[in-house]
């Protein structure tokens, strides 16, 4: 019932607010009481980039390492796995910025009339003859062929200067 949805908020809380005893207490409480193990490694995966993001690009890695061992092992076996991923969260630091910044892009989207901008000519594949005399691919710069990042457009005309991270400079 809701405290299903109570635990994990619980859980989930506990490791955005870094306290690693609180965060053990709520996965054993859900564990112990019959949660599926599944569930809560898919809610640790999702929290891997929402609430730690780039602050620590691993803990993408730890979350489906521990989904997958969850999987594998099933329970009793895997609460361990879930517990060292649960500390590894509550510990690790926290970073909102990519979350925020993709929801950036989809209120861009959403408040957009009428139809998108299309995608730039030098940004489009040329796979044949036609294509390229059209102009797809004409100035597109390939950045691997220079020894540092190239000035290049890749927003369309109309969101040119947009910063979706813009929060993060202040």
């Amino acid at each position: 019932g809701e405290e299903h949805y109570n635990c994990i908020s619980a859980l989930h809380k506990s490791m955005r607010g870094s306290d690693e005893n609180a965060s053990l207490y709520w996965l054993a409480r859900m564990l112990e009481g019959g949660e599926d193990p599944l569930y809560v490694a898919r809610r640790l995966v999702r929290f891997a980039s929402e609430d730690i993001g780039l602050a620590d690009p691993l803990a993408l890695t730890q979350a489906v390492a521990a989904y997958q061992g969850c999987h594998f092992i099933g329970m009793p076996e895997c609460e361990v796995i879930l517990a060292q991923c649960v500390v590894y969260f509550a510990r690790a630091p926290k970073s909102i910025e990519v979350y925020k910044a993709y929801g950036k892009v989809k209120e861009c989207l959403r408040m957009h009339t009428g139809p998108l901008p299309p995608v730039p000519l030098h940004l489009r594949n040329a796979p044949t003859r036609l294509m390229k005399n059209l102009g797809y691919g004409k100035g597109y710069k390939y950045n691997p062929m220079y020894k540092e990042p190239v000035e290049q457009d890749y927003l369309p005309e109309e969101l040119k200067g947009t910063d979706f991270f813009e929060e993060r400079k202040t």
